[in-house]
């Protein structure tokens, strides 16, 4: 029987304590899926951060490749091209152009930079130069191999060989991303 202004209230079914515990994790469920969780954020971070790495390495590599042939290739022109040699030490060299007009390259190792001075213009053509040498040699060959003879001084000198190495720093850490570039070049205007 209904009385009249009252609601009916259908009665819940009493949850016992069981049934309230299996509704809510326990701390060890918690702390273990929490532990889990830190485990695979952590492997996460340590693949991209090795892949940021491996990217930026490659990146830097294909870039020092560019810059080394670029400036070997100028290089190679105005050695070839020049006159005679001047002038040389194992982080210098002086030409006497086509021109007649005078032509260096000094190697300054303390800021790792190869530079080009002609007609009064510095050109930069290689930075971050860890080691840059220079070799001058005779055009004879030595009797039963392709090894030049060491010249006496810079009028018989015929042949050069430049040789360098350069790095740069990837995400803070140096890092040796290119390697060794070595030309042996003729002096073909003598």
């Amino acid at each position: 029987m209904c009385i009249k202004g009252t609601h009916h209230i259908t009665p819940r079914p009493v949850q016992t304590a069981r049934q309230k515990c299996r509704l809510a994790f326990t701390l060890i469920e918690v702390l273990l899926a929490s532990a889990i969780s830190l485990v695979l954020a952590g492997i996460l971070a340590i693949f991209f951060s090795f892949s940021l790495r491996s990217f930026a390495a490659m990146t830097n590599y294909t870039d020092m490749n560019q810059r080394s042939q670029l400036a070997l290739d100028k290089m190679s022109k105005d050695i070839r091209q020049a006159r005679s040699l001047t002038a040389y030490s194992t982080n210098s060299l002086t030409f006497l152009d086509a021109n007649n007009q005078a032509l260096r390259y000094t190697f300054n190792a303390s800021n790792g930079t190869l530079v080009r001075v002609s007609g009064g213009v510095s050109t930069t053509y290689l930075t971050n130069c860890d080691s840059l040498n220079f070799w001058v040699y005779q055009h004879t060959p030595i009797s039963s191999s392709f090894n030049c003879y060491v010249p006496a001084g810079p009028t018989n000198a015929r042949v050069i060989q430049v040789t360098w190495h350069c790095s740069r720093k990837i995400l803070g850490t140096r890092a040796t991303t290119e390697s060794a570039e070595s030309a042996t070049l003729s002096l073909r205007n003598h």
